[in-house]
């Protein structure tokens, strides 16, 4: 899909539980195209409150909207609606975590396919097999995409990762070499954040691998 002013990603709270990985993944991926990004958690209905609450103070630390919705029971689902009102949207997430859901609480008339969860993987059945975009109000459009289950980055060379992590950034003054990529330099300003518990563990262990992957990957 091209020319849209945002993309709401769908992970559950549980059933199944979020990758965080691909969650990380997929946000580099936005921000390497310049686009908003609003994380939605859905099935809150099912979440422990805690949990939930780390969620968000991690990505919001991290400069990302977050939502908490469910659309068993609604909540949070008028304030989504204001957030799409008026732009064209793409949701995005793995199957079965509830986007032909929302998809249908937000334009009934879009009648969009959904599946249960597989008991024996906890991982959703794919039932989006097509991308369509819906009208759902004025100048509103949403765009409701096939789930994904991996991804890769692509085109990135490793060093330039940490541009992609915009928590990094407030913390990079405190480097000592210009261009650290905050992995094996011993005075690094966002090593010693992660160290203070200024930054997220997970968000840095995702940026590690992603930036292992960057590093390792074979040229052709």
């Amino acid at each position: 899909m091209a020319n849209v002013d945002q993309a709401v990603v769908i992970f559950a709270v549980t059933h199944p539980a979020p990758n965080l990985n691909l969650l990380d993944r997929f946000l580099v991926m936005m921000e390497r195209q310049d686009i908003p990004v609003i994380i939605c958690f859905n099935k809150a209905d099912l979440g422990d409150d805690e949990l939930m609450e780390s969620y968000r103070r991690v990505y919001e630390a991290a400069g990302y909207r977050v939502q908490f919705i469910s659309t068993y029971n609604d909540r949070g689902l008028g304030e989504l609606k204001e957030i799409l009102a008026g732009k064209t949207t793409v949701l995005a997430g793995p199957s079965g975590v509830g986007k032909s859901s929302l998809t249908n609480c937000i334009q009934p008339r879009a009648a969009m396919e959904t599946g249960d969860i597989s008991r024996k993987i906890e991982r959703g059945k794919h039932t989006t097999r097509h991308s369509e975009l819906f009208l759902a109000g004025d100048e509103t459009y949403m765009m409701d995409t096939p789930g994904f289950s991996s991804m890769y980055i692509e085109d990135l060379e490793a060093q330039e990762l940490k541009d992609y992590f915009p928590e990094f950034q407030q913390f990079e003054e405190n480097c000592k070499f210009l261009g650290c990529v905050h992995v094996g330099e011993r005075v690094c300003g966002v090593k010693k954040a992660l160290e203070e518990g200024k930054l997220s563990r997970s968000r840095y262990d995702n940026y590690l691998l992603m930036y292992e992957e960057l590093k390792n990957k074979r040229r052709y």
